[in-house]
């Protein structure tokens, strides 16, 4: 019997992720279930079933979660909207018969989802070199004083939201405004001291902020598999400009890789963002789940999301040694979400 799988929202690279798990090795047959708020959600187009979400929060959305996996007899739930909150209530999936790809300690998902107090928990465990300079700041006086302690040494400056995904919220914070030319010119993650001081002394104080040293060299994903307290396999995958990914076989990012591990025993798969400065690797964060670029660390011969499938119904797999030293990329498809079913706009 085909064991079933659901992605709840995810972003459009879960595409990749499902056909992974669809053209395993093993000839394992699975059942694809996939929801989004968005109706034309792409990979909609390579799932069994799909469903639009309800636009809902908090325990409400919990609630639907465990009656989705009830109602759909689901076997294997990979969450990513919400997935903090989801990992909070596992028992209520155990209930119903549903296994969760997700950390198991909340407290552990909780550090993993701050970056505050992630860099804190690093600085705990042995491993401050590895954090940038930094201050959190909570209103305009404190981001002022940090971006001033910061400039002073001759450090860039950027700021991004303590739970900020991907790129949500990060800016370089310039020392003056552009006029003209920031007008006419292209868009960009840039804004001046002066702007950025403005909007946040609109409010008496605002969510969390991280004010740090911009990090200007190349940028790793450090693409992890573990179960057992053994780490399996670490890929790291640079940056190296556009959309050229490479990846390396870096030995002070493998060896980075297995000190987190150690420390943290994150199961599963999951994924260690970092930037260098000064040939220093310097954390940026560390995303307790499939990454948006996975399907390009599948090319070392690793097939990350069905091993981790796998390891959560089995507890046993054999990884393949890494495949090094690939310079991959990738290009646009269409994809046809509807036909005969569009209609006009009067």
């Amino acid at each position: 019997m085909k064991k079933r799988i659901w992605f709840n929202r995810w972003f459009s690279t879960a595409y990749h992720f499902i056909e992974a798990i669809k053209n395993n090795p093993d000839g394992m047959e699975f059942e694809i279930f996939g929801t989004h708020s968005n109706p034309n959600t792409v990979y909609f187009h390579v799932c069994d079933h799909s469903e639009t979400e309800p636009e809902i929060d908090g325990e409400a959305y919990v609630q639907y979660c465990v009656d989705f996996c009830k109602k759909n007899q689901i076997n294997v739930f990979i969450p990513y909207q919400h997935a903090l909150e989801i990992s909070k209530q596992l028992n209520r999936f155990d209930e119903v018969g549903t296994r969760v790809l997700v950390i198991d300690d909340y407290l552990l998902m909780e550090t993993m989802s701050d970056k505050g107090k992630l860099y804190e928990s690093f600085k705990k465990n042995g491993l401050a070199k590895f954090i940038p300079d930094y201050h959190i700041v909570t209103t305009a006086e404190q981001f002022a004083k940090a971006y001033q302690q910061l400039h002073s040494i001759g450090k860039t400056v950027c700021v991004k939201p303590v739970d900020g995904r991907g790129g949500e919220g990060f800016r370089v914070i310039k020392n003056e405004e552009d006029g003209l030319k920031e007008l006419f010119g292209n868009l960009s993650h840039k804004i001046s001291f002066t702007e950025a001081y403005k909007i946040l002394a609109s409010e008496p104080s605002f969510q969390s902020l991280m004010v740090l040293e911009y990090l200007a060299d190349f940028e790793y994903s450090i693409d992890c598999l573990a179960h057992g307290g053994e780490l399996l396999a670490a890929v790291p995958r640079k940056k190296a400009g556009g959309r050229i990914r490479e990846l390396e076989e870096v030995p002070e990012l493998l060896q980075l890789a297995q000190s987190i591990h150690d420390i943290y025993n994150i199961p599963y798969v999951y994924n260690v963002q970092v930037k260098y400065n000064q040939g220093v690797p310097k954390l940026l964060e560390i995303n307790p789940r499939m990454s948006g670029g996975l399907h390009i660390s599948t090319l070392s011969g690793v097939n990350f999301p069905y091993l981790a499938v796998k390891l959560l119904l089995t507890g046993e797999v054999q990884v393949e040694k890494p495949v090094f030293d690939i310079r991959a990329t990738h290009i646009e498809n269409a994809v046809i979400l509807a036909e005969g079913q569009i209609k006009k706009a009067i």
